[in-house]
């Protein structure tokens, strides 16, 4: 019979230099991190950046070695001047290529945003032009299809207090 702490021992033999040339062949995957903020009355805060011809959540890019959470708090920083009050994961969303654009991975938290927060919003002149508080049965109006797809899915997993994993801003078919 094998020894189960033998099997579990380091190998000897093991290069952390093979780990590095390994890891460093593998492709790479951007991602970005937003946030979807709700005011008492159930509406969405969505943003209009200067660079894009639509709305959008707040957040942005995640940068290298940060995590999606600190992306999130992070962008929300910078866009909107405040500390959003996270309640947790939304949903992990896998956007494909498109137009060029290489594969995305978009990690949504859910969080509230209070009257006074509302007032106290600071945008960068340079980055977002307007923001403003939708009823999510019209965000679709404001955003592009793929991010728009994504909102009914996070309202739904903020409901249910559990995350979901979409693709392309659609529930995933898993096997059964």
């Amino acid at each position: 019979m094998a020894d189960p702490a033998h099997d579990l021992a380091p190998d000897p033999a093991h290069d952390p230099a093979h780990d590095l040339a390994y890891y460093a062949s593998l492709p790479r995957t951007r991602g970005a991190a937003a946030a979807l903020l709700l005011d008492d009355l159930g509406r969405m805060l969505l943003v209009k950046p200067t660079y894009r011809p639509h709305w959008q959540l707040p957040g942005g890019v995640i940068e290298a070695g940060e995590s999606p959470l600190a992306a999130c708090v992070r962008e929300c920083g910078e866009e909107l001047g405040l500390r959003p009050r996270l309640s947790g994961l939304l949903c992990v969303d896998f956007g494909p290529p498109r137009g060029g654009i290489d594969a995305v991975n978009v990690f949504v938290f859910g969080g509230a945003l209070d009257a006074a927060e509302h007032a106290a919003i600071v945008l960068p002149p340079e980055e977002l032009s307007d923001h403003a508080l939708v009823a999510p049965h019209k965000a679709a109006a404001f955003l592009p299809p793929h991010i728009a797809r994504r909102t009914g899915p996070c309202l739904a997993a903020l409901a249910a207090g559990r995350p979901v994993y979409l693709e392309d801003g659609r529930p995933a078919p898993f096997a059964a």
